[in-house]
């Protein structure tokens, strides 16, 4: 863990001009987000189980999301003709059985390519083959030293079918390839890898193709389980924690973690390589040792990485930008060995309902029954603020937290803003909590904060201080 804690205070939160235009961009932003599919979050279709939709009925769930993308774990022929043009991107697998046969034979590769990727572009928007899971790591060391000419000759019959600047080839990672994540940009790869790594980044990089990789910040609270940790891991407002060397500062883990894999890659030369997180989520239950593992921990970390990921803000050391990220996993995979949580990863239940909202039901869906949890009535205009029996030290961590983001604009709190007076901590916390959620898609996990704030009803805005509310 990152041991050095920064606090912003109401003294050090940035003014900005023109604050009501840019919080009235922010919400029209937003808006568009949550009613058109993004292409920066994706879902990983995994099958290991025997109570599955059919394809058909998956494909139809997707497209009543704002998921853009698909990973699938191989390249099932049935799954990848249902999306076809539906804009949904796919990113299909190989297993890592048949990668000997691929390295060996560059007629096995020409052989895959044209019965898993032919019959199926342009119709189905296939955007990257992933050549193996999690090799580098598996201790196989036969399979490691083949990955990289098993990648060569996909591509190779990639490009010999014209497709090689269309579909993008690479290979998923572990965190376990870094020897080192903490501090963020002290970030390195393994040295007894680095003979395999070097020049299959290389080959990343010649051929535009992304370094993808499975961060789960539930692992890393799995290991300190400390309320603290739990608050950073779950994009709950905490007091953040710095990097020591780089002076930057982290609200939450998953941007760690994505910092230090960029780290790294910086350290090898590769600072230009794009990363794409091909896995990441957060269990809804699990063994008794397990901690963490909560339907309302899974619903927090999923949906707070979704806000994250449409505010753009980006991560401290690639601002201004998201990462295209697969959330793991659209179902539960009731057949997966290993403890219970490994069987608990799924958004949405096999009977197609929410396992729990993420915020991912896309409002301009055309489907007229899009098979999702039933909908509730429209709800009246609600405000978030705080509660009145929490503790100034409590609401104040709130306050640090939102305006440190840099991406809540808290000008009207400053001194001479429009909502400074009063000034009490109670009323600032109020306004940049509702502010908060206001922006993040007015969610209830986006009204929570530690169970210090709450919805009301009735309009908190006073004199010339108006509380942005909006319907939800």
């Amino acid at each position: 863990m990152l041991s050095f804690i920064k606090t912003y205070s109401r003294t050090t939160m940035a003014t900005h001009s023109n604050s009501s235009f840019l919080l009235h961009l922010s919400f029209i932003i937003n808006a568009l987000y949550i009613a058109v599919s993004q292409p920066f979050i994706g879902v990983n279709y995994g099958q290991v189980a025997d109570n599955l939709p059919a394809p058909e009925a998956s494909a139809e769930l997707l497209k009543s999301t704002t998921v853009g993308k698909v990973r699938l774990y191989g390249a099932d022929p049935a799954i990848i003709k249902v999306l076809a043009n539906s804009g949904i991107g796919i990113v299909i697998g190989v297993a890592n059985g048949d990668i000997p046969s691929l390295a060996s034979d560059p007629d096995s590769a020409t052989r895959w390519v044209n019965a898993n990727v032919l019959p199926h572009y342009p119709e189905s928007n296939i955007t990257m083959i992933a050549v193996g899971n999690e090799i580098m790591s598996s201790g196989e060391d036969g399979l490691v030293s083949q990955l990289l000419p098993a990648m060569q000759n996909v591509q190779n019959a990639l490009n010999s079918a014209s497709l090689g600047g269309k579909i993008k080839v690479s290979t998923v990672h572990s965190m376990a390839v870094l020897t080192q994540s903490e501090p963020p940009s002290a970030g390195s790869f393994d040295q007894g890898l680095m003979d395999i790594l070097q020049p299959l980044v290389a080959f990343l990089k010649n051929n535009e193709s992304p370094f993808a990789i499975n961060p789960y910040p539930f692992f890393a609270y799995r290991s300190d389980p400390r309320p603290e940790t739990l608050a950073f891991c779950l994009f709950r407002p905490n007091s953040g924690r710095v990097d020591q060397i780089s002076g930057k500062v982290y609200s939450n883990m998953f941007d760690a973690q994505v910092d230090a894999v960029h780290s790294a890659l910086s350290r090898m030369g590769f600072e230009e390589v794009e990363i794409v997180i091909a896995e990441t989520g957060w269990p809804s239950r699990g063994d008794r040792n397990e901690a963490g593992a909560t339907v309302e921990n899974a619903r927090a970390y999923n949906g707070n990485l979704i806000a994250h990921l449409r505010s753009m803000v980006g991560t401290p050391s690639m601002p201004a930008k998201s990462v295209d990220t697969f959330i793991f996993a659209l179902y539960d995979e009731d057949l997966k060995p290993g403890p219970q949580s490994e069987r608990a990863f799924g958004l949405f239940k096999t009977d197609l309902t929410m396992a729990y909202d993420v915020g991912l039901h896309n409002s301009a869906s055309t489907h007229k029954n899009p098979p999702t949890s039933p909908v509730t009535p429209e709800r009246e205009t609600q405000w978030c603020i705080s509660k009145f029996d929490v503790g100034e030290a409590e609401l104040q961590r709130n306050i640090d937290y939102i305006c440190g983001s840099q991406v809540i604009d808290c000008g009207p709190i400053q001194s001479g803003g429009a909502c400074y007076e009063p000034n009490t901590v109670l009323s600032h916390a109020a306004f940049a909590m509702n502010l908060y959620y206001q922006t993040f898609g007015r969610n209830p996990w986006n009204c929570d904060f530690s169970q210090t704030a709450m919805l009301t009803s009735q309009n908190p805005s006073y004199s010339d201080c108006v509380y942005p509310g909006g319907s939800i």
